[in-house]
């Protein structure tokens, strides 16, 4: 299992930690980031169905997998 260096971000957000739904907690995440802040989001694959709402939200992101079953992906406000 891929570490995610968690200093370098404002938040992160395992979603592989959530019991039930993270989309909640994703999106209170988010809506907390300030301009030119960074979080961290970790999943245990690629979130497709989130990068359409991220793009509504104005954020930019970058996925990459990390490992067999772990994706991190950067989301950035702009």
């Amino acid at each position: 299992m891929a570490s995610h260096p968690s200093g370098e971000y404002g938040n992160v957000v395992d979603a592989r930690e959530i019991d039930g739904e993270p989309f909640t907690q994703i999106t209170a995440a988010l809506d907390a980031l300030d301009a030119g802040e960074t979080m961290l989001l970790v999943n245990s694959f690629e979130p497709a169905p989130l990068y359409g709402v991220l793009s509504d939200r104005g954020l930019s992101f970058d996925a990459s997998r990390v490992d067999e079953d772990e994706w991190h992906v950067e989301i950035t406000r702009e």
